[in-house]
This record gives C-alpha cells, structure tokens and sequence, in this order.
C-alpha cells in the first residue's frame, strides 16, 4: 500500500510523488530547471565533462579521430587567456562585409556567399526531406526568426511583457556594439535599425502555435512565382549558384510570409536590414569570442530563462563540443556507458508495445477495417534506433579543429562545411538511416518522415528505465515514453503520413472525421488551464497530449498481461518522470515556446482517462484527481 502523505495521491500525483523532491532540489544558476529529464541531462554533462578533461591530457590515447578533433574543440572553448587576447577581431571582417554592401545589388553579388557563409538573410533557404516522397529532397524557404521568443509577444495586449524584454535585448546589444568600431551615433542607428526591422519580421512569419501544424509546411510553389515574389532579390540566380540548376518547385513553409516579402524586403528598407544583419551576425557571435563579450552576449537568454549567471565556460566547452561533434561524442557515450543487456531489454519492451498498439488498434471502436489495416501496417514499418548508432557520419572526417584558428574561425569553418553538405544533398536519395539523435542526449523522438523511433543511450537510466526498477515501474516510465513515441504516428500531424512517411491521407472521410473529434475532445481537456505563469493552450500542445495519452493506453494494456503487475508503481514511476523544477520565468516562455505540456499536467491529466488509475488508489468523485467517465478521453 501507499504510505499516507500531506498531500493525497487522489488529489495530485504530481505533488504527492514528487513534493519533497521539489522541496530539496536546487536550481543550479546557470541552469533554467532541474528534476527528470534535467538532472538526467546534468549527470551525462558532468561524466563527459569529466572524461573530456582526462582526454586534453591524453591526446595520443584517443582512439577515435573525430573524438579527438571534439577533445581539442572542448579545449579551444576553455583557452579563456587567447580568446581573451582576440577579443572582437575574429567576427570583424564578417562585419565589415555586412557593412560594405551599399544596396540590394551588392547583396546579390554575395547571396550565395552569404547563404554558405550563415550571414543573416532575410530569407532562410534549405534542402529538407519532401513530404509528398520523403526518398527525395526538395528545397524550403521561410522568413528569419524574431528577437521574441514567439510573434505572440508583438500582439496586442503583450506590450508590457514586449517592452521589457526588447528592453534587455537593447540594453544587452547596445554594450556589444561598444566593442565594434562604429561610432556611438552608429552604434544608435544600428540597434534602432534592427527592431524596426524585427517588428515588421514579427508581421509576416508564423507563431510557434503556427508551426506546430507542421503538415502545413508543405506548400509546393513554382519557382517562378516564389522568385517574383522575392523580388528584389535574384531568387533564381541563387538557386543556379547553389545547386547548378533550378528546381521546378520550391516548398514555401510560411506563404504568408513570402507574399509579403515585399514590405519586409526592398530598397528603401535596405538599410534596416543591413544594420539588422550586422547587429544579428554580433549577437550570435558573442558566445565564441572574450568572456566578458559572452557574458555581455548571454544577458537576454538569461532574462528570459530567469539564470542568475551565465554557463561555467568548462560547460560551454562541452555544449559546444557535444553538438558540433554530436555523432562521435554520442558513439563514445554510448559505448562506454549503455550496456547490452539494457539495450536487450528496452528493445523487448518496444517490441511488446508495437504488437500491443496493433492489437488495440484492431480492436478500435471508431476505425473501420481499411484505416486500420493502414495503421496496423504503419506500425509493422515502424523502425526502432536504440542506443546509439553503428558508426557517425563521414562527414566529421572533414572537420578540422586547427591550433592557429580562433573559436570563432574553428566553429565558423566546421558551419560553412555542414552548410555545403546539406545544400549539395538536393539530387541525393534521403538517408533514412541517420539517428535525429546522439547517443548522448536525454530525450527521445519519432521521426514522420522515416517513421522511425529513437532512444538515445542517455535517456535510458532510472527513473525512465533500470534492470533494477520492476518491470510495471518500466512500463509507467520508459514504455510509456515509447509508446507516446510511438503515438506520434498517430497524432493530429503524424497521422496525416502514411508508413513509408509520405505526406499521403490513408483514412476513410468518416475515420478522419471522428478522429478529429476525438483531438477536439483532447485540447478542450486541457485549454484554459491556469497555472501560475499563464494560460494552457490546449491547441499548441494537443500532439503531445495525444502521444501521452497512447502511450499510457498501449502499456496499461500490457499491464493487464503481466504477471506480478502493480499499477500504484505504474502510475507513480509516470508521475516521477515528470518531476521538474523550473525558473519562473522559463516556465512563462514555455507556455508560449514549447509544444509540450506543462510537468504539472503531463503527469496529471492523462492517468485520470483511464479506469485502471481508479481502480489502483480508489479514487472517487470528491477527489481532486477524479474526471467524469463521460469527459475521458481515450483515442489510442
């Protein structure tokens, strides 16, 4: 039985689970939160920083060239005194070739220059998988981000919140433009010229709210019309430069915003997005250059994260390190840290899921027999990537991390060589055999493109997954997480691809109807929650919520199965995954950022659609835990 606690596990297993954890947990100051997946993620943090630090004085020993080259990037990042000594330097011939451009035509001269070169555009083009036949690749073309975390933060009503963040931002950029050459008067002009350009970015491009329907991404356009809607810019000789041709059709993913470029981008506007560019190419910089610019440089992602200091730089040397070298450190990790016996079991546990998710889908009460052949057949593809991967990708053996170069030349060289590659893949087939993950990465993901799982190495550890814990404490943690991966397949984006990942509709009209009423059902659930940083919107974080909420169905029909099996640890290992302890202030960011759900929710909303959580702690209609049989949702 449960021991008796302040709080009821009837009224909030979130609390009741995790209450003295959350009391006893400190957040580190450079960090935004802790708990879960956080505290997973600094434990893998601190063993590499720790094995990267005997590695710089071994070398010789490293057996592995590209781990080699990732050691001496992570040393490069730590050499404090030279980046010290080089100060600004590195970034200022960049700046001098934004500064030089004196009209659209100069830019022309440069554009694929500065496309491989990662200068700020005000167009942001790339080479994705296509989404009516993911075995291809197709160009995409949206518009540049904004200084706001979202567009949401430019609306009406969010003016107080607007000001004081641009207020940080300005403050923060207007000390880096110190650093340059420009005169105070330009130093003035220029920051001013970058938000008025950003505010008239924030009219065109889509909110994260927006993005999150990711299925409306795929707007085929003639190039023809894509090109005379870019005007000025000579959309079709870049294209030629880049590619040695020119593709029929571009996929415009925001057409809002590329059909109205023009107002963004023109010649009486060139100047604004010139001094925009500049004021971008310093701020993105900043974190490679003297530590008192990266410092400077990290004031507002610290403001809007709530951290009372910027990161250790032996820290930012592993980040740093970890993400440009992310295949061979995840390969190291993975390694030496993931066991074979582990990795055995987890792959037992997925495919018991996989088998259990058919089943479930056969017997469905609302599918007719051709959508569920279609879905039993999506899931029989599905293909699963545990651990880490055989071997990293060739393209590391091209990197180079030379003792004369600066940081910022170092991370700008290996930049410009993962740019080239991805724009020389056009007429290549997808490789649907990379990981979208390295190994060491706490967090795991379905892919609708490949229709492919991946958990990494590093996600694997209690209290997701032990051989130690019981196996009804694995499924309420890692084969839940498995099964909510899983459950992306059919969420209100992933259900729209069919098994080999194309963008393809393979339900029947009325299949699809009662489907998306069930979805409907699954944002009113959790829409206009309030919690103490703002207000849920149940629309932004539905596809999560549906992965949720099939991978709790799928394991509790394991549960049924299994010997031995005890659902109060069930339910409390799910409500200890989703332990965290989260700044304010990143916490209000996330309501508006992160298509996921709130920890708070995530662990109690979805045990309450299922019978089995009233049966294992007697819940009963006065409980706070306690939903109406009419008012659960089950779709998976």
């Amino acid at each position: 039985m449960v021991d008796e606690k302040q709080v009821r596990v009837q009224d909030d297993l979130y609390m009741y689970v995790n209450g003295k954890t959350l009391e006893e947990l400190v957040i580190p100051d450079d960090k935004p939160a802790t708990g879960g997946f956080n505290t997973l993620n600094t434990n893998v943090e601190e063993t590499l920083i720790k094995d990267f630090n005997a590695m710089v004085n071994s070398l010789d020993a490293v057996d592995e060239p590209n781990m080699g080259k990732a050691v001496k990037l992570f040393a490069k990042v730590k050499d404090v005194k030279k980046r010290n000594k080089d100060g600004i330097k590195p970034i200022l011939k960049y700046l001098k070739k934004i500064d030089s451009l004196k009209d659209v035509r100069a830019l022309n001269r440069n554009l694929k220059e500065f496309v491989l070169g990662g200068y700020p555009l005000p167009i942001d083009l790339g080479v994705n998988a296509d989404f009516k036949d993911t075995t291809k690749h197709c160009v995409v073309i949206s518009g540049p981000s904004v200084i706001l975390p979202d567009t949401k933060y430019y609306q009406e009503g969010m003016e107080q919140t607007k000001d004081a963040l641009l207020g940080v931002w300005s403050g923060m950029t207007s000390k880096l433009l110190s650093y340059t050459k420009l005169s105070e008067e330009d130093q003035a002009k220029y920051l001013q010229d970058a938000l008025a350009f950003d505010e008239i970015i924030a009219t065109l491009v889509k909110s994260q709210e927006e993005w999150s329907e990711y299925t409306k991404m795929y707007n085929p356009t003639k190039t023809s019309k894509v090109a005379s809607l870019l005007k000025p810019i000579k959309f079709k000789k870049l294209l030629e430069d880049l590619f040695g041709m020119i593709p029929e059709q571009i996929i415009v993913a925001d057409p809002k915003f590329v059909k109205g470029f023009k107002t963004l981008f023109n010649e009486e506007n060139f100047e604004l997005y010139k001094h925009w560019a500049y004021v971008k190419v310093l701020v993105q910089t900043s974190s490679f250059l003297s530590e008192e610019m990266r410092t400077v440089g990290a004031t507002y992602s610290n403001a809007l994260m709530g951290l009372a200091t910027v990161s250790p730089i032996e820290k930012q040397a592993y980040q740093l390190a970890g993400g440009l070298f992310s295949e061979p450190v995840g390969l190291y990790y993975g390694r030496k840290y993931f066991g074979e016996e582990a990795k055995k079991d987890v792959v037992s546990i997925v495919k018991e899921i996989i088998e259990t998710y058919k089943k479930r889908v056969s017997e469905n009460d609302f599918l007719e027999q051709a959508t569920k052949d279609k879905a039993i057949l999506k899931l029989s593809k599905i293909v699963v990537k545990m651990g880490y991967p055989d071997k990293c990708d060739e393209l590391y053996d091209k990197f180079e991390v030379l003792d004369e170069d600066s940081l910022f030349e170092c991370v700008n060289k290996i930049s410009y060589i993962k740019t080239v590659d991805g724009f020389s893949k056009l007429n290549e087939p997808v490789d649907r055999t990379k990981w979208p993950m390295p190994g060491h990465m706490v967090n795991a993901c379905y892919n609708p493109f490949t229709n492919d799982i991946t958990f990494p190495a590093a996600i694997l550890q209690a209290p997701f997954y032990s051989i130690k814990q019981t196996r009804s404490e694995n499924l309420g943690g890692i084969g839940a997480v498995i099964g909510h991966e899983i459950s992306h397949a059919f969420d209100n984006n992933g259900a729209n691809f069919d098994e080999n990942g194309n963008l393809n509709n393979w339900w029947t009209k009325e299949d699809l109807k009662k489907f998306k009423n069930k979805t409907k059902a699954m944002i009113k659930q959790f829409d206009g929650i309030e919690l103490p940083q703002g207000t849920v919107n149940g629309s932004f974080i539905v596809s999560e919520n549906i992965a949720d909420n099939g991978g709790m169905a799928v394991t509790l029909e394991i549960m049924k199965n299994l010997s031995g099996a005890n659902y109060q640890e069930y339910f409390l290992n799910w409500g200890k995954i989703w332990c965290s302890k989260q700044r304010p202030e990143y916490e209000k960011m996330l309501l508006s950022v992160d298509v996921h759900g709130p920890s708070v929710l995530r662990a109690n909303i979805p045990p309450r659609n299922f019978d089995e959580w009233y049966t294992a702690f007697d819940v009963k209609k006065t409980d706070k835990m306690y939903i109406a049989p009419s008012k659960r949702v089950v779709i998976w």
